[in-house]
């Protein structure tokens, strides 16, 4: 472990746009180094969501995290956040410089560990950031390791993603689809109406608006191998949102081996973003209203 001062690792602007950075240190949180900039980046952050999600977020979100204790006062420190998580589920948070090469994600995740960013985005950043940083990890990611089921899909997520990196690139692909649309850009269906779980969504103002209220996206329930197609944005809200009954239900979804699931994958195209198919459960058709035409990854 790097006990010296981390680095804040951030993707790199070039003529062609942002390129990632990618780093592999696990380090100590250095909380006694944030800034009084820090802390209040944090809160305004923090007050923010919070208001934003009563009555968006889903019930167990708003109940882990708050069972965790986060605050708007200050940044938390991980050392706290790790006692309350050992004894619920046996997770634990690790301190890294910045994005994390992908194999050494999943093996994170397979051995019940979160890496968290240590450093926080800049107040000019306050609305968007192209890479995780602690608001995002901590304030997005966290809470739900609390709830043993999902806690339990992360660990086989992880194990899932060091099997498909040994598999190839087009098993990764179809991986990573999954955990976008579930982890990152994931809502649920609950007795009062859709509400967020994914952490790209709670942890951004403008979408945890736009992904409930917003005619233009798709609504779509959950279907594996459906999500396991479907493109994706990276710099645009999205155009289709998958739906969940429960977290039960991604976590039996996860059970099975996937390795006959890729090789028919394989044999069959990629799903546009904003596709609707004959087949799918749909909530909402959306309008499409702002979609870029292009960009889809």
């Amino acid at each position: 472990m790097n006990l010296g001062t981390p680095n804040r690792v951030e993707h790199q602007l070039t003529d062609k746009g942002y390129v990632p950075v990618y780093t592999t240190a696990v380090v100590e949180q250095p909380w006694a180094n944030y800034t009084a900039t820090d802390h209040e980046v944090w809160s305004t952050l923090f007050k923010r969501q919070r208001e934003i999600l009563v009555g968006r977020a889903s019930d167990e979100f708003l109940r882990t995290q708050e069972a965790m204790g986060m605050a708007p006062d200050r940044i938390p420190k991980y050392d706290d956040l790790n006692r309350m998580l050992r004894k619920a589920t046996g997770w634990e948070l690790v301190g890294v410089e910045g994005l994390l090469p992908e194999l050494t994600f999943f093996d994170h995740l397979a051995n019940r560990r979160f890496p968290v960013t240590w450093w926080i985005r800049k107040p000019e950043q306050l609305d968007y950031l192209a890479e995780p940083d602690l608001f995002h990890d901590l304030f997005g990611h966290v809470p739900l390791l609390m709830n043993p089921v999902f806690a339990d899909y992360m660990q086989a997520y992880g194990r899932g993603g060091v099997k498909a990196h040994g598999i190839g690139p087009d098993a990764l692909v179809n991986l990573t689809r999954l955990y976008w649309y579930t982890v990152e850009f994931g809502l649920i269906r609950q007795a009062d109406g859709l509400r967020i779980y994914g952490s790209g969504i709670v942890s951004s103002k403008g979408e945890s608006i736009h992904c409930l209220d917003s005619a233009a996206p798709n609504r779509i329930g959950f279907d594996l191998e459906r999500i396991m197609r479907t493109r994706y944005r990276i710099d645009t809200f999205q155009k289709t949102y998958f739906v969940i009954d429960s977290y039960e239900q991604l976590m039996e979804a996860t059970r099975p081996d996937f390795t006959p699931i890729y090789a028919s994958l394989a044999q069959r195209d990629s799903i546009p973003a904003g596709a609707v198919l004959d087949t799918d459960a749909v909530f909402n058709r959306g309008t499409g209203e702002g979609w870029a035409a292009d960009g889809d990854v």
